[in-house]
């Protein structure tokens, strides 16, 4: 798995994954990313661009359910863009859809951010209703 992290200002990241999520390295990797995020105090929000995740397995579907939880109880925001339709219908099967509002593009992700700084956000979307 490919990690590039690029700073949109101090406040936003956005980490582009590329490859696999799974059992073993790639899912520890993704894991301390998120984890080196999530401790920077000046973070805010990370926007996670999947468009070119081709394998996301139960070990990393888990990481991605425990930093949802660990980023709102920090008042941090985490932002999916742009699964593939494997990743998507993942979520749907595990109606992780209802948990994880899923955007179109980095644009409408981090404008949802910056547009509400003032807090995390409280309401979860839905991947059909986003795409």
């Amino acid at each position: 798995m490919k990690i590039v992290r690029k700073a949109i200002d101090d406040a936003f990241i956005v980490l582009e994954l590329t490859g696999e999520v799974k059992l073993g390295e790639s899912a520890e990797n993704f894991s301390a990313e998120l984890a080196s995020v999530l401790a920077d105090p000046a973070v805010e929000g990370v926007v996670l661009q999947m468009e070119n995740i081709n394998y996301l397995d139960s070990t990393g579907l888990g990481e991605l359910v425990g930093y949802l939880g660990r980023f709102q109880e920090s008042g941090k925001r985490l932002k999916l863009v742009k699964p593939n339709q494997t990743v998507v219908r993942l979520l749907q099967l595990t109606r992780l859809d209802q948990v994880f509002k899923v955007y179109p593009n980095e644009e409408s992700a981090l404008g949802e951010m910056l547009g509400s700084q003032d807090g995390p956000e409280t309401q979860s979307g839905s991947t059909k209703d986003s795409l």
